[in-house]
């Protein structure tokens, strides 16, 4: 289950840091309008291209963990069970 959420987490940042840089958020938020040389650097098509492709990086692992996920052998099955030993196996 937690891995289903790490999972999710991974394609959610994805996803923002894909969207959020081209939205007009980006360009009207707090920071951007109070200090003046960090709008010439959040606007700057390189700066969003780069946290573009950190969401790129997200999605990847989500879809890494994802296939680790559903094409990894289970480990519940009953070839991994050990049999319990017996005591006569002890004395041995």
């Amino acid at each position: 289950m937690s891995r289903l959420l790490i999972i999710a987490l991974f394609f959610e940042v994805g996803i923002v840091l894909m969207v959020v840089p081209w939205s007009t958020y980006w360009e009207r938020n707090y920071f951007v309008e109070s200090v003046p040389y960090v709008e010439a650097i959040a606007t700057n098509d390189f700066v969003r291209g780069a946290i573009t492709g950190l969401g790129l990086v997200n999605l990847f692992a989500g879809l890494a963990e994802l296939g680790s996920l559903l094409f990894s052998p289970r480990s519940d099955d009953a070839s991994s069970v050990v049999a319990p030993r017996s005591a006569a196996e002890d004395r041995r």
